[in-house]
């Protein structure tokens, strides 16, 4: 079973992608974690990457796709996997669909964690206060630019996935148990 989680940043897509990993003993991909891998590393990736996400802005879909790629040809993908916080643009979504059908695999289900924009500035600005491990990508001004560019670019990615009639669309706003039921009754 492959399956990407979608939502706006705070969504809690992280969270249930543990879930999931659990119940279906899939592994998850996250550019976002491999990005932040990269960028502690010091790796020349992480370099670049890292003064694009310190402004909030998306890391160029090359680096992306690259590294999407890689990762994908794992021998470990062939049980399953979830891919999360990503794709984020059209031009990903596309991306993403060849590499796939060139590896014979596709992506089964997607799944769009809905949640207000108030929530999710709620959310973000209590993880960054309750945890000691503060992202660099969650202050308020940062967090703002990363909800504009999600409107802006990764909507069309809905879109594009609901024609393919692969898209469910989860409510967010319940509690994390809720949200993990509704997300198993739409697989």
């Amino acid at each position: 079973m492959n399956i990407i989680l979608f939502g706006p940043p705070g969504a809690g897509k992280g969270t249930q992608a543990k879930f999931l990993i659990e119940k279906f003993k899939i592994i998850q991909i996250s550019t976002g974690d491999i990005l932040r891998q990269e960028v502690k590393l010091k790796t020349d990736l992480g370099i670049s990457a890292k003064n694009i996400m310190d402004n909030g802005d998306l890391v160029p879909d090359e680096i992306i796709m690259s590294i999407v790629e890689k990762r994908l040809a794992e021998p470990d993908c062939k049980k399953g996997f979830i891919l999360d916080g990503f794709p984020r643009t059209l031009n990903q979504a596309l991306e993403l669909e060849k590499i796939l059908k060139v590896q014979n695999s596709e992506i089964n289900k997607i799944i769009f964690i809905d949640v207000d924009e108030d929530i999710l500035i709620d959310r973000i600005t209590t993880r960054a206060l309750e945890t000691s491990n503060i992202r660099e990508d969650d202050n308020s001004t940062i967090l703002k630019n990363r909800i504009k560019i999600y409107k802006k670019d990764t909507k069309p990615v809905l879109d594009f996935y609901k024609n393919m009639k692969k898209l469910v669309t989860v409510n967010g706003m319940m509690s994390i148990e809720d949200v993990s039921k509704a997300i198993v009754k739409l697989l």
